[in-house]
């Protein structure tokens, strides 16, 4: 941690690191601790804070160069803009430079600082400099500042901060693919406020997302209409309709190597969508539906040399209805799920599914656990079949 005001959320990022089953300790420059506890970190992290170069009391549990080879990944988060420039330019001068300085461990930084700090030449120039090391940049957003200025500075998502430590200790397995993935439902208008949509929250096709990146692959996210934050590394494409779903798709579609259709697109859309609100009255509102694009089916007939894996959400014989339209589809892969059970599935953060090939016994039983950990069962499975 460097001493900008949102080293405060670095105490929950301490917290969300471990989760993920990260060890995690704690250094700090001195400015920093101006801002949180050092009482506070400790806690967290159940390790001492080291702030010191210098403190015998530190240098006799472990010294600087001990910390620096301890690390699998060095973390500066909030990175300010007078650490960025001691980084660049290889001082160490106090803990944390001194540190980045020894360490051969990868360096991800996550700049937070004032739009007008971040934005002068010289903060820039640093930047270049750093990322044409190695060192890994996140961030920063834009928005609202604490010092009451707009524009970028504002620290990223700790989630993105999270995913980008786990993409640089992944093994990059799917270096080289290039995925376009679709997620979330579709929305059919019927009137200007009033759409078909299903329940489907995008949970899914983002964790796929978020795991292929990590992977190394190169990610192309087509999403249906979801409050889900992108997941770092991943090129997101924001769409509504069906419709709109396909035109992405295929657009998409020349460069990918993988495609992944985890969406839940809608089957039908209605014939004709009213162009005024339609008010309530005494009489029926009887809605014609006719059928949307399938966008599985094209991009399978499409498929080349790519690996296509398409969803099946069912709610009956959800092993015969998605061998069923894995045959149909002519994808590579179907993935089948029981939508129907309250625990797994819809709007939920666990799933169980099925992963069904085209021969008759090829089926991979995924028990219930996070969509993230499905996600990697899921592509654990793609990649043996880009490898054979």
């Amino acid at each position: 941690m460097s001493g900008g005001i949102a080293a405060y959320k670095s105490c929950e990022l301490v917290r969300l690191l471990q989760q993920a089953g990260h060890e995690v300790r704690v250094m700090t420059t001195p400015n920093a601790l101006r801002f949180v506890s050092p009482l506070t970190l400790q806690t967290l992290s159940g390790r001492p804070v080291r702030s010191d170069l210098f403190s015998h009391s530190e240098e006799s549990e472990i010294s600087h160069i001990e910390l620096a080879d301890w690390a699998e990944v060095v973390l500066i988060a909030p990175a300010t803009a007078g650490l960025l420039a001691r980084l660049a330019h290889g001082m160490a001068d106090e803990l944390v430079a001194t540190v980045c300085l020894a360490t051969r461990a990868p360096l991800v930084v996550a700049p937070a600082m004032n739009v007008n700090m971040y934005e002068h030449p010289a903060t820039q120039a640093n930047l270049d400099t750093l990322a044409k090391r190695g060192v890994h940049i996140v961030g920063p957003d834009t928005g609202e500042l604490a010092c009451g200025w707009e524009g970028a500075g504002r620290l990223v998502a700790l989630e993105q901060l999270v995913a980008a430590v786990d993409r640089v200790t992944a093994e990059p397995t799917l270096a080289g693919e290039v995925f376009l993935i679709t997620a979330g439902p579709t929305e059919e208008p019927l009137d200007p406020v009033r759409v078909l949509v299903n329940r489907s929250s995008g949970r899914m096709g983002f964790a796929l997302g978020e795991e292929a990146a990590r992977r190394g692959a190169e990610v192309v996210l087509v999403a249906g209409p979801v409050s889900l934050p992108t997941p770092a590394g991943v090129d997101r494409i924001d769409v509504q309709t069906a419709a709109q779903m396909q035109d992405a798709v295929l657009q998409a579609l020349g460069r990918a190597t993988v495609v992944i259709k985890a969406a839940a697109v809608a089957d039908y859309r209605p014939e004709t969508s009213e162009g005024q609100k339609m008010k309530r009255g005494a009489s029926d509102w009887t809605i014609r539906l006719v059928p949307n694009p399938d966008i599985l089916a094209e991009v399978a007939r499409r498929k080349g040399s790519r690996t296509v894996v398409g969803f099946a959400a069912e709610t009956q014989d959800v092993l015969g209805n998605a061998r069923q339209k894995l045959e149909q589809k002519g994808c590579d892969l179907i993935v089948a799920n029981d939508v129907s059970r309250p625990d797994v599935g819809f709007n939920v953060d666990r799933n169980e599914v099925w992963i069904i090939g085209p021969a008759t016994s090829e089926v991979v039983h995924v028990p219930a656990a996070t969509k993230r950990e499905v996600a990697a069962r899921i592509l654990d499975r793609v990649r043996e079949l880009r490898r054979a």
